[in-house]
């Protein structure tokens, strides 16, 4: 016997950027937890990834995340806080919250 099929869609809300926050597109795996980031700020920025993300999110390159520049050097460095799915990030786009 197989089994129902359920129709039903799962909705997910999509965390949009807070103030402070940027979205950006990954450049490049630097190692050791560090990665390239082109924010929609125009700027490209070193960001490390928090330990506590670390092992369990993996990002790649060409993945959206959303980072929070550091209060020194906040033109250059920044922090990981959030890595978007493939259909979020065409969210995002489509609201205008990428300007790649």
């Amino acid at each position: 016997m197989s089994k129902p099929q359920d129709n039903t869609q799962e909705f997910r809300r999509v965390r949009t950027p807070r103030k402070g926050e940027i979205p950006g597109l990954v450049e490049q795996i630097m190692g050791h937890g560090k990665i390239k980031v082109r924010c929609s700020d125009g700027f490209i920025r070193m960001t490390r990834i928090p330990g506590k993300m670390k092992k369990r999110i993996w990002i790649r390159e060409g993945d959206v995340v959303l980072v929070k520049p550091w209060d020194f050097q906040s033109d250059e460095k920044a922090d990981v806080i959030w890595r978007y799915t493939k259909t979020e990030s065409n969210w995002l786009e489509k609201k205008g919250y990428l300007k790649m």
